[in-house]
C-alpha cells in the first residue's frame, strides 16, 4: 500500500545548520522508508544533506499519547545511499520488521552514507525533527548502536548527555576524556572478549575512565568466547529493554 508523502518545512537552527525536513507518513505498527534533508555550514560554506531512514511506530500509536523514543545506529557494515534494507539487517529495525510489532519504542534507524560516519550534529538535527513530527516523550528517549553504530552512541551521548533518559553502546569506544560529561548518565555497555574488529578494551576504558569521574550508574556486559556480533545477543534480551524503559532523563 502507498503511502502519501508528506512535506514538512521546518527551520531549526542547530550548530549552524538550517534545517528542511521531509518524511513519509508511517502506520502504527509498520516501519517505513522516511527522508531528511537539510543545510549546513562546512567550512563557511552551506551545503545540502540528506539522511534516509527507518521509522516504526508502536502498535497503538497515537499523537494523544507520548511514547518511548529509540535512535539506533547501525555499523559499518550496513552503510548505503539509500539502500535501506540494508539498515533492517540487525537490531531494532530487524526486530520491528519480522517479529516485534509491539516494540515499545517510536524507533528511527537512519543510514549513514557510504563511506562515510556517522556525524553527531545531523543526528540530532534528525532527533529535533522526530520530536516535532511525533509523540515522542522527551524524557524517554534513548540512542543505541553497534560497531561504528557503538562509536556514533558513545558520540551523541558525551555530546549531549543531558538530552538521553539511558545508552546502550555495543562493541564500539569514544574518547575517555569525555567521560566527566557522562557521570550522570545510564550507561549499558556490551562487548565480546574475543572480538577482532573492536577490542574489548574500547569498552573498558570508557566505562573505567567513567567510573573514574564520579560515575555510579554505568555498567560493563562482556560475553566470553565472542567475537564482534555482540549485538544479537543484546537486542534480543528483553531485559535490555526492561532497563531502558525503568530510566527517565534527569
Amino acid at each position: 500500500m502507498s503511502l502519501r508523502n508528506v512535506r514538512i518545512l521546518s527551520l531549526v537552527i542547530l550548530f549552524g545548520a538550517t534545517l528542511v525536513a521531509q518524511a513519509d507518513d508511517p502506520a502504527p505498527g509498520k516501519q517505513v522508508e522516511a527522508s531528511f534533508t537539510g543545510k549546513e555550514m562546512v567550512n563557511g560554506e552551506e551545503k545540502e544533506f540528506t539522511i534516509h531512514y527507518l521509522i516504526f511506530l508502536p502498535e497503538g500509536y497515537t499523537k494523544d499519547k507520548k511514547a518511548p523514543l529509540m535512535l539506533f545506529l547501525h555499523g559499518a557494515g550496513e552503510r548505503g545511499d539509500k539502500n535501506l534494507p540494508l539498515v533492517k539487517k540487525h537490531g531494532p529495525p530487524k526486530l520491528v520488521e519480522s517479529s516485534r510489532k509491539d516494540f515499545p519504542f517510536i524507533t528511527v534507524s537512519p543510514q549513514c552514507p557510504q563511506g562515510t560516519w556517522w556525524k553527531t550534529a545531523q543526528l540530532f538535527a534528525l532527533l529535533d525533527d522526530m520530536e516535532k513530527k511525533y509523540a515522542a516523550d522527551k524524557d524517554h528517549e534513548y540512542v543505541t548502536g553497534l560497531s561504528m553504530g557503538g562509536y556514533g552512541s558513545w558520540s551523541m551521548a558525551s555530546s549531549q548527555p543531558k538530552r538521553f533518559a539511558a545508552v546502550i553502546p555495543i562493541c564500539g569506544g569514544g574518547d575517555p576524556n569525555t567521560a566527566k560529561t557522562l557521570v550522570d548518565l545510564p550507561i549499558w555497555v556490551f562487548h565480546g572478549d574475543k572480538d577482532s574488529a573492536v577490542s574489548l578494551e574500547k569498552s573498558e576504558k570508557m566505562v573505567q575512565a567513567i567510573k573514574d569521574a564520579g560515575g555510579k550508574d554505568v555498567k560493563l556486559t562482556v560475553y566470553p568466547g565472542v567475537g564482534h556480533d555482540s549485538w544479537t545477543e543484546t537486542y534480543n534480551n528483553k531485559e535490555v529493554y526492561d532497563w531502558l524503559l525503568a530510566h527517565k532523563k534527569k
